[in-house]
């Protein structure tokens, strides 16, 4: 175990940290291989069907013009109409856009859902900019896009630092731009709304929710108690506490967090809500809250738990770290946060992964309910939501648990393999145009 540790260690030294194109590629290709993917399909599924690249200019609170860079990237459509979010960050590229774009094929094929997969975002740091310049920038990009989305076509959704009043912008300015007579009827152009606007109760809990559930299945499938369980979040945003919130109702104690403006830990136990309300006043930082120490931003990973929760960016376990980790047992609420390198070495070390594509994907089948809400006409209850939630998640991860039982692979190898398997049936019934 030690030596190919090591070995990793070693060799990452000399060769940059992978992309997370890099990454996808090598967890589709292995994959691939393993179900022996028709050569034809392997070619399709291997690159991205579209890629929008818009450039505007947005009036600041100044008056003066900036110019902003904006992605949209649509991976593949077999199945449905694009899905996925968008997200306003630093670290937005179109290299990172196609990799996302790529798991969100990945993720509703298998949620069995009639999705494709899209991703995009602005290259920003949102902290720098007014609401109302946000709001500005948020619509000039929407009608930027507005040929290239739609309802039937390409769904957006929240991400990383976008949330429902974003995407609330968004769909009253595609709506806008619609003839009067189509303008509610364009509604679920996005999902991720506020409630009020045609939103889908739980909608803001689902992704945590499915974190949350992910780990409860595999706790009883292993014959595991997680009351008085430890567990760290990396990323105390919308994923990362809800599903704190619903660990600590099952007797799991936070016992440390990380996000973008530090770390902290308290081994007796950190309340989640008194957290939460905490970075509420304290402009989003879980920094010198009062009922933990601060904790070195390195030392993040090595904290002693029995559960890691990833909830914030790709490329986060590494093999500079992955040898830390002290948890049996790593639930990724964000995507892409273990990278090939790191994965390995989890794995050697016994460690189980419960993958993005399935772990976080309560978030996408929430916004699939929130479509057909909007598509039919109907408003549906909170309890009724979080049921269906609940029964489609459990067939998700019943039928990964499964296939990696009887196939003898690790939990990602088999959820890719469910769900490249599904789009390759799609493209052999149907044939290649023309």
């Amino acid at each position: 175990m030690e030596t190919l540790t090591a070995e990793i260690k070693k060799n990452s030294k000399k060769v940059p940290v992978k992309g997370m194109m890099d990454n996808v590629m090598e967890q589709f290709n292995s994959a691939a291989d393993q179900i022996n993917l028709h050569p034809s399909i392997r070619k399709i599924l291997s690159i991205t069907n579209n890629e929008i690249i818009v450039n505007f200019p947005v009036k600041m609170d100044n008056g003066d013009v900036e110019i902003f860079r904006g992605y949209r990237v649509q991976h593949n459509n077999a199945l449905g109409p694009y899905k996925g979010g968008l997200r306003y960050h630093p670290t937005v590229d179109i290299d990172a856009a196609r990799a996302l774009a790529m798991w969100m094929t990945w993720k509703t094929s298998l949620a069995g859902l009639p999705y494709g997969g899209g991703k995009g975002g602005i290259q920003l740091d949102p902290s720098k900019y007014s609401q109302g310049e946000l709001e500005r920038i948020t619509r000039r990009f929407t009608f930027a896009l507005a040929d290239n989305i739609g309802p039937e076509h390409d769904i957006p959704a929240p991400d990383v630092n976008t949330n429902s009043q974003t995407m609330a912008w968004m769909a009253d300015t595609y709506m806008s731009t619609r003839p009067p007579a189509e303008r509610t009827a364009n509604q679920h152009v996005v999902t991720g709304k506020p409630a009020g606007s045609g939103g889908l109760e739980g909608r803001d809990r689902a992704t945590g929710y499915g974190v949350f559930l992910s780990i409860k299945i595999w706790a009883e499938k292993n014959n595991v108690s997680l009351k008085d369980k430890k567990f760290i979040v990396q990323g105390f945003g919308n994923v990362g506490y809800w599903a704190s919130y619903f660990l600590e109702k099952e007797g799991a104690k936070l016992v440390a967090v990380q996000d973008a403006f530090g770390s902290i830990e308290n081994q007796k136990g950190i309340v989640v809500e008194d957290l939460f309300n905490y970075t509420k006043a304290n402009k989003g930082s879980i920094v010198d809250f009062p009922d933990a120490k601060n904790l070195k931003k390195d030392n993040f990973f090595a904290t002693d738990c029995d559960i890691c929760i990833p909830a914030a960016l790709g490329n986060q376990i590494t093999a500079d770290n992955a040898s830390q980790i002290k948890a049996s047992l790593v639930a990724e609420g964000a995507n892409g946060p273990t990278n090939v390198e790191g994965e390995k070495i989890l794995l050697e070390r016994g460690i189980t992964i419960i993958p993005d594509i399935l772990c976080n994907s309560g978030g996408v089948v929430g916004s699939y309910f929130e479509w057909l809400q909007n598509r039919n006409g109907e408003l549906w209850q909170l309890d009724e939501v979080m049921a269906k939630l609940d029964k489609k998640l459990r067939e998700s991860f019943n039928k990964v648990y499964e296939y990696s039982q009887r196939e003898n692979l690790d939990m990602r190898t088999a959820a890719y393999c469910i769900a490249i398997q599904r789009i390759e049936r799609a493209y052999v019934e149907r044939g290649i145009f023309p």
